[in-house]
């Protein structure tokens, strides 16, 4: 079974392509003869090293430093890039996807990494192969019929199958065909793609390593480490950002620009990003002792995978705010998922404390834990230590570790009281419950812990009562071979008068019981296992198993529900869900006793949810954060108000998530609004405009039709105090229709809503800001990184990059297609003139480019020419000439400006010391306005 283990890479998107920098050689042994697979190439890389990434200091940061990958295998890399006409026979019967081909032999492109997953599927299927490399759960698909997500993606490098090359399997091998010179670039190929191995022969080779169609290849994004590692198949997952590989350039890439270590595009690349210029080609073969590396350097030999998404856990909780914490065995680590931000990232607490029973805390902030386990001594003999009792941040980075001093402390669960103190409840030592006199030696205590420390532990009672207590303080359970009961006696509590019993008997027999808890609900149910006992099976009615049935007694004892394990499975490790009244979370054993997968389940239906699979996965706790329900037609609709993500938007939609947020809690003092694309978004950082509070709403993509739409819908209406409008005229991005809008914004709740709401212009029916807390939100990385300073990208590269800086679309769009030039000019006059009735300013700016751009034909990254940029900038100085509030600023000028190679972070973007110049000037401009 494999483990997923998921951690954060976090890397720049707004990707810069390097001028230089050097791809060692590889000792790689390229067969030349025709491999027995149809259009493949057999590689014998056994004994092979490739190098990833650069040294070069110009290089994109996920780009250094370069790393050497060993391999001890052979494998099978496709002759030329999949091809339209190859794809459409394969997919179109089985998904209805049908590629346009201006020829049969053209690259197969514009699809998603999910898209060429499925095509590797159906081949090994079709060619008679025992398994797949991948496998999911479900599939969902646009309505173009394109993938647009895996539900339960996991890669088995296991498996001999068709599967998507690694980076370092496509790196060995084009090293070898590396040739520039014989490939389509923007230099020949008239900005389209052409047939594969047009330009070369594949009979014997590679063909189209370089340029044609950027491909696709395996590995999530994540960053190099300068250490050797071996059959590398990159990390774990796609952090917060699902970032995926692309490697060899395109046919819109210049030749002296594509880099063999380069590892993406002009914008964030994810597993359901499309392009006509990104295609793919096949691996073949499995991947012995496959090693994933993690953001620390570490190599890691398996993982555990999530297996249900935010909207499976919304659909049995009520609500995205849900935390999954558990031990992950093999490393002794407390590993979490955090549903709320719906990237599935399995994030892991990595340091020497062996921590078990992790409980995450009545407001979702904190885990507390201890270091030994139920149904042992709390005294290691062989560390000669007591089980200890720690409190800290349910964060990868684990701060805030503070540890309770006392001798001794195992199985904390939180309590909240009436008082509205919150305390741990623990346990002096959980081993064997057996024998009344051992059992009675331990004692069951309570410390209260606020602001990050712990109070002065108070004695409850004696006996060893982990499983918890009720909330009434009446009822306290244990489990640990036997099922104890402490109930307290009528007019007194748990730590006055009571009775200590055991529960589950057959007759005057105690039955064998563990796994208990109380429900924290209030209805003082008893969830635990047993081994088959009689008893129990008389309740169900059948014979079952050792922990083959789920069991809940009431608050007598009597057995009132039983949820029967799935097949071949039993159950361990189960806990109420704190939050929730009707859920469990257990892990589930097979036949080896491997705790290979947690699920959820549903007592009132008996329904069984799989979240995660793994190893070894111990000691479940899931967390759900209690929010009013809301209902009737004055109440704002809590599955669509601020719903402006899902889990299947991309990095954009995520971003704008985060400014919508500071727009519902800025939008009445804010003074000035920064919009536009990742220009504005890196450019402008609002702390340094005094002339008025400002944010910046700019997200990387960004155009002006969706400038458009912000500006009329939110902007505008619903801002008092707004001033100025600071937009961005990127006239080289002028080429920008409304695809994007579309694609991304169209059919998400949260827009979907505030249109039939006329965009809250008549009046508001409840609390937004609320609204946009309880929504799916980026995580607390992503809010930190996107709302830097109320809007700013926090962007750390430096440099203007390439001498020879890239050209990402045809310099002579303007020249035969003048109507998306109008289009974005009739946009930009419709924001002029509802400025013009609110009374509003607009100052737009042209920011600063790389100067070298001035070798080249084109004004800027997407072109135009020159000579269209003058036609241009006429039109947009009429616009100036008629309507008093818009001015414009030039910081660009044709690439004549002042702004210091140091003040860029790429080609086309300031970092943050440019960021401070060109805010310090708009802000100048701004003080001058009426």
């Amino acid at each position: 079974m494999i483990k997923k283990l998921f951690l954060f890479f976090f890397v720049l998107f707004l990707v810069a392509c390097s001028e230089s920098g050097g791809v060692s050689s590889a000792n790689s042994k390229i067969r030349t003869e025709n491999d027995s697979l149809a259009g493949m190439l057999l590689v014998h890389a056994n004994n092979s090293v490739a190098s990833l990434g650069t040294n070069d200091a110009k290089a994109n940061v996920n780009e250094r430093p370069e790393m050497k990958v060993t391999m001890d295998y052979d494998f099978s890399i496709g002759k030329h890039e999949v091809t339209c006409g190859e794809f459409n026979s394969l997919m179109k019967p089985l998904t209805g996807l049908e590629l346009e081909c201006s020829s049969d032999k053209i690259p197969a492109t514009n699809l998603t990494f999910y898209d060429a997953v499925l095509y590797a599927n159906e081949r090994s299927k079709a060619e008679g192969f025992l398994d797949t490399a991948y496998t999911y759960t479900s599939a969902e698909f646009d309505e173009k019929k394109r993938c647009t997500n895996l539900e339960g993606f996991v890669f088995h490098p296991e498996v001999d199958a068709y599967r998507l090359p690694t980076e370092a399997e496509w790196s060995l091998v084009a090293l070898k065909y590396w040739k520039t010179s014989e490939a389509w670039t923007s230099e020949n190929s008239d900005f389209k793609l052409h047939e594969v191995c047009s330009k070369t022969d594949s009979s014997q080779s590679v063909c189209d390593i370089v340029g044609n169609a950027m491909e696709w290849v395996n590995d999530w994004l994540g960053y190099f480490c300068d250490q050797p590692v071996k059959n590398f198949i990159g990390p774990p997952d796609g952090g917060s950002n699902d970032e995926r590989v692309l490697k060899g350039g395109s046919y819109h890439s210049k030749a002296d620009v594509i880099k063999l270590y380069n590892r993406g595009d002009t914008y964030m690349v994810t597993s359901a990003t499309k392009a006509d210029y990104v295609g793919f080609r096949l691996a073949f073969g499995a991947i012995p002792n496959a090693e994933w590396m993690g953001k620390d350097c570490k190599a890691i030999t398996s993982r555990v995978s999530p297996l249900a998404n935010s909207a499976a856990l919304r659909s049995k909780t009520g609500t995205f705010h849900v935390k999954l914490a558990f031990r992950n065995n093999p490393m002794g680590n407390i590993a979490f998922i955090d549903y709320s931000s719906g990237m599935l990232s399995v994030n892991e607490i990595s340091d020497s404390l062996d921590a078990y029973h992790p409980e995450i805390s009545p407001d979702g902030q904190k885990v507390a834990f201890c270091t030994r386990y139920e149904g042992v001594s709390s005294y290691n003999k062989s560390t000669k230590a007591y089980s200890a009792l720690y409190v800290r941040d349910l964060k990868e980075s684990g701060s805030g570790l503070v540890k309770l001093d006392v001798e001794s402390a195992e199985i904390p669960r939180w309590r909240v009281l009436e008082n509205g103190d919150t305390v741990i409840v623990y346990v002096t030592d959980a081993d064997d419950n057996t024998e009344e006199s051992s059992f009675k030696k331990a004692s069951t205590w309570q410390v209260k812990f606020s602001n990050g420390k712990f109070g002065k532990p108070q004695k409850l009672f004696d006996g060893a009562y982990h499983g918890g207590i009720s909330e009434d303080d009446r009822l306290a359970v244990s489990g640990s071979k036997q099922l104890r009961a402490r109930i307290a006696a009528k007019g007194s509590n748990l730590s006055g008068k009571a009775v200590d019993t055991v529960w589950y008997k057959n007759g005057k027999n105690a039955e064998q019981a563990c796994n208990v808890s109380i429900a924290k609900d209030g209805s003082k149910r008893t969830l635990f296992l047993d081994f088959g006992g009689k008893t129990g099976q008389e309740f169900v009615g059948e014979n079952y198993g050792t922990h083959q049935r789920l069991l809940i007694a009431d608050s007598t004892g009597k057995l009132i529900q039983s949820v029967e394990a799935p097949s071949g499975y039993a159950f361990d490790h189960t806990e109420w869900v704190s939050g929730a009244s009707d859920l469990v979370v257990a892990t589930l054993t097979n036949a080896d006793y491997a705790h290979g997968k947690i699920v959820l389940v549903n007592l009132s239906d008996s329904s069984i949810v799989d979240l995660a699979e793994g190893d070894e996965l111990w000691h479940p706790s899931l967390w759900v954060k209690k929010i009013a329900p809301s209902s009737g037609d004055d109440k704002l609709n809590l599955d669509s108000a601020c719903a402006y993500m899902t889990e299947k938007t991309n990095i954009y939609t995520r971003i704008m998530k985060v400014k919508m947020d500071y727009f519902w809690q800025y939008k009445d003092s804010a003074e000035v609004v920064v919009i536009g694309s990742s220009r504005s978004f890196a450019g402008v950082d609002p702390e340094f405009i005094k002339s008025g509070f400002a944010i910046n709403m700019s997200y990387s993509a960004q155009d002006l039709m969706s400038t458009n739409f912000f500006v009329k819908n939110y902007i505008l209406p619903l801002m008092p105090k707004l001033k100025t409008i600071v937009l961005a005229l990127d006239y080289d991005r002028w080429y920008v229709k409304d695809e994007n809008w579309i694609d991304w914004f169209s059919n998400i709740p949260g827009y979907e809503y505030d249109k039939n709401h006329n965009y809250w212009q008549d009046g508001f029916i409840g609390d937004m800001v609320a609204a946009s807390q309880a929504a799916l939100n980026p995580n607390e990385y992503e809010y930190e990184l996107f709302g830097y300073h109320r809007g700013m990208y926090k962007s750390t590269t430096v440099g203007w990059g390439s001498d020879v800086p890239p050209i990402d679309y045809d310099p002579l769009w303007f020249d035969y297609d003048k109507l998306r030039y109008n289009y974005n000019l009739q946009k930009l006059l419709e924001i002029l003139e509802l400025a013009r009735n609110f009374d509003v300013n607009v100052v737009g700016v042209i920011y600063p480019q790389s100067p070298n751009y001035t070798k080249t034909m084109a004004w800027g990254r997407y072109g135009p020419t020159r000579d269209a940029v003058e036609i241009i900038k006429q039109s947009v100085q009429k616009l100036v000439d008629k309507y008093p509030n818009f001015k414009v600023l030039d910081e660009y000028k044709d690439g004549n400006h002042d702004y210091a190679e140091g003040e860029f972070s790429n080609e086309d973007h300031l970092g943050l010391e440019g960021a401070k110049v060109i805010t310090a000037r708009i802000d100048s401009l701004l003080k001058t306005l009426k």
